[in-house]
């Protein structure tokens, strides 16, 4: 790395950690795949508009107890930067994932334990997807060493996961990282090295030795065998035991002895309890989580690939998908493969179709430099975080298309029972890991409807593009200096009253201009008139919206919840596809009822698309008449 890039993810880094309050308010930092994941101390301490503007920050998700900062690809470089900044990765120790509900403490335990193999265990679950592909081209590769030599590089990392998770097991638990992996070792040793006498007068390893029918105890106390290979849960709870026997061995050992006694006697303690207790219950929980699923997909498989699809990118956007990581390789190690991946290939191919849907239609220049990136990011490696947030839920329809593909998609696949055979993330360059199971061919025609689907809807239906495609909302003074002949259209003021500027409404809707730019009246009499010329698109007893000849559309919108009165109070002088001019009577509207009912009557007037135009400049201030100039609209 140069000292440049080093520089430029060190300054990302330090914005962030100020944003949330500095190093000291933060519990603990864990990343994903595109997000740091921050628990807060405070969270109220944390600026969280201070670090969207940051640069190299997609945006801020706060969920599940959690303040995600996403930021894409390099999200790793970022956390190193973090952790040299000073800041703790946390642990059981530090409360780390102490706070929030049970969901918001799973996730952070999942994210922080899986994260930094996860994408040694997607290598390998790629290669096992081209070694498939090489041996239905060529069935006789199969039986070559040179295939197998791949095949153990391909295989190994999973079948010996619980020493990999050992060690960030430990970490996260702040016990000692080669103890813990002394205890994974122990397990993974009872499938694979023999040492007890089989029936035929050969050994045979524990597994096999308790599982074919041989008396196997532990001090006279009956042991359950179970597999240990690719072991989840065993091994983290394995671990989470070792902890609290290591800070104890550490309390009633001598220090002369401390460094050899405490690993001794939490090897002695928790390997025997692990195979007698530990082990075998949280197997039985983690083959329960895999038998419902299976089940689930037994029953109904379209059903449950279609709603699973369908939720996935929703999953994604509040960071809760991770949940679902311990069920999938569960299912990897019950059975070698799992519908759930299998399913998730429509929806992440659906939002790389939405986001380069957009990069087509959209005039803003920003968001196609935006959108691009991010549509073959999505595709190729399925990384969906960028498109999500930097494109499709901005516009907010392409998403919706893209879950609607996804799940008419995912029911598709599911359909023809195709699952993938290890762990991948779902991309086009790893659909080869469903070529295995299940039919092939339907999961090639679910991930093509559902990128059809969702390619479609957003070029046909649309989108209206963000405000900052016509530019930045102009202040007045900023008005000032723009000539006479840049002015195109002016919007009259929709009601008599005094204007506010738009981001003191108090709706974090409207403030924000998340919606577009604009300007707000306190209403000083009942009357409401269209500001412009044009049809009206939508006609509700609060809300009216306008679209004018050349493309404009306004929104006006009177008081702040006030759909909640149910059109009393309203009176509507217009109706739906009709076309009113500038000045018209919109609606009359008895103001003391909407006050008596506790709602607040100021009336936005926003531009929610301002066509082939440049520039908003809000004109009007103080106290104002209807029809007076309100807004200028340049360029």
């Amino acid at each position: 790395m140069t000292t440049t890039s080093k520089n430029k993810y060190a300054s990302i880094a330090e914005e962030v950690l100020k944003g949330v309050g500095g190093k000291d308010n933060v519990r603990s930092l864990a990343h994903c795949a595109t997000r740091l994941r921050f628990v807060l101390v405070d969270p109220a301490k944390a600026d969280k508009a201070a670090v969207e503007s940051t640069g190299g920050v997609i945006t801020v998700v706060e969920a599940g107890g959690q303040f995600q900062v996403v930021i894409g690809n390099t999200v790793a470089k970022v956390y190193e930067e973090a952790l040299a900044q000073g800041v703790e990765t946390g642990g059981a120790g530090s409360g780390s994932g102490s706070s929030g509900n049970l969901l918001a403490r799973t996730i952070d335990l999942v994210t922080s334990i899986f994260t930094p193999f996860l994408w040694v265990l997607a290598a390998v679950g790629l290669l096992k997807a081209f070694l498939t592909v090489a041996v239905k081209i060529s069935p006789d590769f199969g039986t070559t060493s040179t295939y197998a030599i791949w095949f153990s590089a391909a295989d190994a990392a999973f079948q010996f996961l619980p020493i990999l998770l050992a060690v960030t097991a430990a970490k996260r638990f702040k016990a000692n990282q080669f103890t813990s992996m002394a205890i994974a070792a122990a397990l993974v040793y009872s499938a694979t090295i023999a040492v007890m006498p089989g029936p035929d007068g050969t050994s045979v390893t524990l597994q096999a030795f308790g599982q074919g029918g041989g008396e196997l105890t532990f001090l006279g106390i009956p042991v359950v065998m179970v597999s240990y290979l690719s072991a989840v849960i065993p091994t983290i709870l394995a671990v989470y035991f070792q902890s609290h026997v290591e800070r104890l061995a550490e309390r009633v050992t001598p220090e002369v002895v401390r460094n050899f006694a405490t690993p001794l006697i939490t090897l002695a303690v928790v390997v025997p309890v692990t195979f007698l207790a530990i082990g075998p219950a949280s197997t039985w929980i983690g083959d329960g989580l895999a038998s419902g699923v299976d089940w689930l997909w037994g029953v109904a498989p379209w059903a449950a690939g279609g709603v699973f699809a369908g939720l996935w990118q929703v999953l994604v956007l509040f960071g809760v998908h991770w949940a679902f990581v311990p069920i999938i390789v569960q299912q990897l190690a019950n059975t070698g493969h799992t519908e759930m991946t299998a399913a998730l290939f429509a929806p992440v191919l659906a939002q790389a179709a939405a986001t380069f849907a957009v990069f087509l239609r959209t005039r803003d220049r920003d968001l196609k430099l935006v959108a691009g990136p991010a549509a073959i990011s999505a595709f190729l490696a399925g990384i969906t975080e960028p498109a999500i947030y930097g494109v499709t839920l901005r516009l907010k329809r392409p998403f919706v298309f893209a879950c609607v593909g996804g799940a008419v998609g995912g029911a598709i696949a599911a359909s023809g029972g195709s699952a993938a055979e290890g762990f991948v993330f779902p991309a086009a360059i790893t659909l080869t890991a469903t070529l295995g199971i299940g039919n092939f061919t339907l999961q090639l025609i679910g991930c093509a409807v559902a990128m059809v689907v969702a390619f479609a809807l957003t070029m046909i239906v649309g989108f209206k593009d963000l405000p900052a495609a016509a530019g930045a909302t102009t202040t007045p003074d900023v008005a000032e200096a723009v000539v006479a002949e840049d002015v195109v259209a002016t919007l009259q003021t929709p009601v008599a009253g005094k204007v506010v500027p738009l981001d003191e409404v108090p709706d974090q809707v409207f403030a924000s201009g998340a919606m577009g730019s604009g300007l707000a009246v306190i209403p000083s009499e009942g009357k409401v008139y269209a500001p412009l010329s044009g049809t009206l698109l939508s006609v509700m007893p609060h809300a009216f919206g306008i679209r004018s000849d050349t493309g404009v559309e306004v929104l006006v919108h009177i008081g702040l919840n006030t759909v909640e009165l149910k059109g009393r109070g309203f009176t509507p002088a217009v109706t739906q596809g009709q076309r009113v001019n500038a000045g018209d009577l919109l609606t009359d509207v008895d103001l003391q009822v909407i006050t008596d009912a506790g709602y607040n009557p100021i009336t936005v007037l926003i531009v929610t698309d301002p066509g082939s135009h440049t520039a908003v400049v809000p004109t009007a201030t103080g106290d104002v008449q209807p029809r007076n100039a309100a807004l200028e609209l340049i360029g």
